[in-house]
Parts: C-alpha cells; structure tokens; sequence
C-alpha cells in the first residue's frame, strides 16, 4: 500500500523553480490568485498541502503539464488515494480524501475558467461519500469545571490558559477563530467579533459574565508580561509573544485534558461541543445555537441535537405517563384493599 510523503519535502516540491508550463508552476499562479482574494490562514494551507500531494504523485509518474491530465488520471489519484497510508499506518479518512479531491478540483476549475485548460477533467469525478460526522462524547458540565480548575492563574501563561478556555466554552469558537482574535474583538457589551471566521465570514457572538471578567483579569495581569512587540495586538499571546497557531492552542488545551483525567476525544472543540449540547439541553433554540457556532446550515447544527438525544429521553421518561412500565410494586399495591394501611 502507498505511503503518504512528508509535508515538507511535498512542499519543497511545490515551491522548487520549475518550467513555466509545468503542474507546480500552474500550482503557483493558482495559490498566489487565491492569495489577491484573501485567502489566507488554515484554509489556505489546506489547499497548498492538497495541491503538493497531488503534485508529488503526479512527478512520480511523470506527468508534467495540465494538459496530460485526464478524468482516467484523477481516477487513478483516487484509488491512491484510498489504499494510502498515513505515517502511523491508519488510512486517510473518507472525508479527507474528500477534501483533498476538492481541493484539487478546484484547481482545475481555475484553470478553466481563466482559459489555461480547454476542459475539466474533474469536473464530473466522483467525490468518495463522507460519512455523517459522529461527534465525540460531550463534557459534561463538572467535567468542563474540572478542567478549568487545572491552570495555576497566579501564573501569567496560567492566567491566559484560564481565560482562553473560559472563552472557549462560553463562546463555542474554533481553535483558530480564537488565535486570530485581537484585543479590539472584544465589546464591553458582552460581544466578541469573530473576523473572517470558517467560509471568510464575520460574526458577533455573546459571551458570559465569567469569562469576561477572566479575560479582562489576563488582559490587566498578564498580557502585558507575555507582550514583546508593542504593536501586537492579538489577544492571546504565546510565551513568545506571538499569535498562536491553531495546532498550538489544541496542545495547549489538551495537556489541561490530559491533566484533569479526562482522555475524550479532542481538545479546543470540545468546549464547542460542550457549549452547544448544554444550551441545547437547557432549552435553546438551535437556530440560536446554529447562529453561535457559525453554521451555514442548519444541517450541520443538527449534529449536537443528537448528542444532546439522552437528555430528552431522560426528560421523556419522567414526565410522559406511558412511558414506564408498572412495576411489581405497583402492582402489588394496586392488588390491597381498601383501607389497608
């Protein structure tokens, strides 16, 4: 079975000098245009790692330009797909192989579209079939006080910990929509502007009094101690000083998990998780909740109504009068006559 190639030395491909006709070239142009669009961040990466992938296997059978790259050839690159392995021997999930189709597809639509290609040739590939996505087992609410309770806040790096996972939980953001929040973000209103969030799309979500007043305390007491460049303005700050990446902060959370004895599956999303199946549960709306988490559709939302499926069973067989059935005492006691004590 293929082996899946290092990032790096993928990347190093993509980046080295070749002829202006060649697949890295047209690669180039592509990522630098998605670039003058805005693109930028995770998103970005994804699609430039995507496209290194498929370029290394491309050069390992020789094929050099756009034009030698047919529907039978990106068929090929699906199977390869497939039967690839990760370093750790695991396969590429359905939806990674997904989207790394996506990705590539979507270069050949720019190719197109600007004239450089006379026809798709992925423009009727078939995209491996996702499954739903299953989330993991939510935090309960003692869980999630369990691990906040876990950084040592007389500490500056502690104190930021505590006021990052506080925002996390009471706010429902990705990892890296957090990373990318500024000290302007923000609202003495009790708002935090979310820029340029999942699909480039802005957002305003609430947060709670206690998380709040833990990001203020960080903002007073120990910001200024991680601060080196007085021109960065993003809210947490690494122990060097700097915006954190989205990798970075899901290890930091984890250690925190890891610490409180808790070995669920995830990190920073579990606090998006956990926001979204306790408001779920104690009444919200989840048109409210898809508006929290920024979904595009409510369909994604639906997810967490399922998680949050044992709490209705629960209130379910308290309150409807045939959901039990009677037991032995009851019968019993239904069987006396009247006037027994």
């Amino acid at each position: 079975m293929p082996r899946e190639g290092h990032y790096g030395e993928r990347r190093r491909r993509l980046e080295a000098p070749s002829a202006p006709d060649s697949i890295a070239a047209w690669m180039r142009r592509y990522l630098e245009a998605l670039q003058v669009q805005g693109y930028s961040g995770e998103l970005w990466r994804h699609r430039c790692a995507a496209l290194a992938r498929f370029l290394e296997w491309c050069e390992e059978r020789e094929l050099q330009r756009p034009g030698e790259i047919s529907k039978p050839v990106l068929e090929r690159y699906q199977r390869h797909l497939f039967y690839a392995r990760k370093a750790d021997g695991q396969p590429l999930s359905l939806k990674g192989q997904r989207v790394t189709l996506g990705h590539v597809r979507g270069w050949f639509r720019w190719l197109v579209k600007h004239n450089h290609l006379p026809s798709n040739p992925a423009a009727d590939l078939d995209l491996p079939l996702a499954p739903r996505q299953v989330l993991p087992e939510a935090l309960s609410a003692d869980e999630v006080e369990t691990v906040l309770a876990q950084p040592d806040v007389h500490d500056a790096q502690g104190l930021r910990d505590r006021a990052l996972m506080e925002l996390l939980y009471s706010t429902g953001l990705r990892r890296t929509e957090a990373a990318n929040l500024t000290v302007y973000d923000l609202d003495a209103r009790r708002l935090v502007r979310v820029r340029q969030g999942k699909g480039r799309k802005d957002r305003i979500v609430p947060i709670g009094e206690r998380a709040l007043a833990w990001v203020q305390r960080y903002l007073v007491e120990s910001r200024p101690e991680l601060q080196i460049d007085p021109q960065e303005m993003t809210l947490f700050l690494n122990r060097w000083g700097q915006r954190f990446s989205g990798a970075g902060l899901g290890n930091l959370v984890r250690g925190y998990l890891e610490r409180a004895g808790i070995d669920k599956r995830g990190a920073c999303h579990l606090f998006r998780h956990a926001m979204a199946t306790q408001m779920l549960e104690n009444g919200a709306d989840v048109r409210f909740i898809q508006e929290m988490l920024g979904h595009a559709s409510l369909d994604t939302t639906q997810v967490y109504t399922h998680v949050a499926i044992g709490k209705l069973q629960a209130v379910h067989a308290a309150t409807h009068p045939a959901a039990r059935l009677a037991r032995k005492a009851e019968a019993k006691d239904s069987e006396e006559p009247d006037g027994a004590a």
